[in-house]
């Protein structure tokens, strides 16, 4: 990774622990004042608290195991770490954990997370990333989306009464932090978010989405991402269904006329990753990307493309993107608009028209970067594959045993690298060696949820 291979640290000695079959041992290190036994029994009614209480040798078992190890307080609030350990609270992620989180049941850890991140909303914008106090990291376009499809899904576990909730000492409820961010994104955000009023489109700057590197930006996908579309056609759903105003609905149904018109490439057999668009530039005019991503499978898990579009798509990401274990975030197959990535002295760095990067090994800035969402394989996207292959095919039994065998498949990321945890990201190419983070919360989280969805009868979906 880069990193330092030695250096000095405390070490409190050797520790031999015999392991019997199906017999969990535990081993507690911890530098706080706690009672043995009171963080033991806290640690139990943890697994109590879910919504069923699964072997913790299960594999559910592991993923709920997982999950706890990511849930913090932040000055009395719950957040979430994204991954150990190079992470902290991140807006995105936390809020696309908190899905997860909600089908292991812990309602009361979501409810708290979603009014923490309910207070620091400005203007349309949530932090980015929280560092202390400090929220002032707004670059991100789809963490607030992200927050209203959390609280749909809350609301189905504890009553819509949570739309009333107050987020602050100004006494503003989560309706009125959900009506700003709509509010905000038709008239422009501060740190430029817009809707585009002739597609109904939002459309978001360079690096705002959560392929987001930059100094190299390996993807800048300025224009309009197509998971943003989703997400907001989304929210757009939600705000119609609790105010009733017709402009939400007008606007939705803009909005999902553009996204099949705009985004689907009748030639390649799926849906555009981006409208690739400058600041200023209308929908109409953007760059259909030709690139395959993993992004084009979000509208349809989100349950707002069915039937032969879907299926397309699906089959697209079965041929390129698929790998035990995750999803790559760019198919191995030539463009022919190219992608260039530069370096931060204005060197190339990839062959922009051979963009997929296998391996995400060596220096940061010329080789990790370019690769991060160029062909690294991801396990938080995984669990949207699968979700879209059920609903591709209407949860018909053949898909939906196969998707949970696909999803069942990082079950070997479980045993390797950080026992008991998935790892951020995979290579693209085999041996497929887990990189990144070495456990990840959005990764665990997704796959409890969407292993949920898979072994129980389908219910209404909150968007219809």
């Amino acid at each position: 990774r880069g990193q330092t291979p030695t250096g000095d640290a405390y070490s409190p000695g050797w520790f031999r622990l015999p392991l019997m079959l199906l017999d969990p041992v535990q081993l507690i290190l911890t530098a706080e004042a706690y009672n043995f036994n009171d963080l033991k029994a806290s640690t139990q009614l943890q697994f109590e608290r879910t919504s069923s209480n699964p072997s913790p040798s299960s594999f559910e078992g592991r993923l709920i195991h997982s999950i706890q190890s990511f849930i913090v307080n932040r000055t009395g609030q719950k957040t979430v770490i994204a991954g150990y350990p190079w992470f902290l609270d991140w807006g995105r992620d936390s809020l696309i954990c908190a899905r997860g989180l909600i089908a292991a049941g812990l309602f009361e850890d979501v409810k708290a997370l979603l009014l923490t991140f309910g207070r620091y909303e400005e203007n349309g914008t949530f932090p980015n990333s929280i560092h202390g106090d400090d929220t002032s990291n707004r670059d991100t376009v789809d963490a607030p989306l992200w927050f209203g499809i959390v609280c749909e899904e809350l609301v189905e576990q504890i009553g819509s009464s949570f739309y009333q909730l107050k987020v602050d000492a100004t006494g503003r409820t989560v309706l009125q932090v959900l009506e700003s961010i709509g509010n905000h994104y038709l008239s422009g955000t501060a740190n430029g978010i817009h809707v585009d009023c002739k597609s109904g489109l939002v459309w978001s700057p360079s690096h705002f989405t959560w392929m987001d590197t930059q100094h190299p930006a390996g993807t800048p996908r300025e224009g309009y991402a197509i998971e943003i579309q989703a997400l907001w056609i989304r929210l757009l759903q939600q705000l119609h269904r609790l105010t009733g105003l017709d402009v939400w609905d007008e606007v939705k149904n803009l909005a999902t006329t553009s996204l099949h018109k705009y985004f689907w490439l009748d030639g390649e057999g799926y849906f555009s990753d981006c409208l690739l668009a400058p600041r200023g530039c209308a929908a109409e005019f953007g760059i259909a990307d030709e690139a395959l991503r993993s992004n084009s499978l979000l509208p349809i898990s989100l349950s707002l493309v069915n039937g032969e579009r879907a299926q397309q798509t699906v089959q697209a990401a079965i041929q390129w993107l698929l790998v035990p274990g995750a999803l790559r975030s760019l198919a191995p197959k030539p463009l022919s608009r190219g992608a260039p990535i530069y370096s931060n002295h204005g060197h190339l760095l990839n062959d922009p028209f051979h963009p997929y990067w296998g391996k995400y090994e060596d220096d940061e800035d010329t080789r990790r970067k370019p690769a991060y969402h160029n062909g690294t394989a991801w396990t938080w996207t995984l669990p949207c594959f699968c979700e879209a292959v059920a609903k591709a095919w209407n949860y018909s039994p053949e898909a939906t045993t196969a998707a949970r065998a696909w999803l069942g498949s990082v079950d070997r990321l479980l045993e390797e690298g950080c026992l008991g945890h998935l790892p951020e990201i995979i290579d693209g190419d085999a041996p497929h060696i887990p990189r990144g983070c070495d456990a990840q919360a959005w990764g665990t989280t997704e796959v409890l949820r969407v292993w949920r969805l898979l072994n129980q009868p389908p219910m209404a979906d909150p968007s219809e």
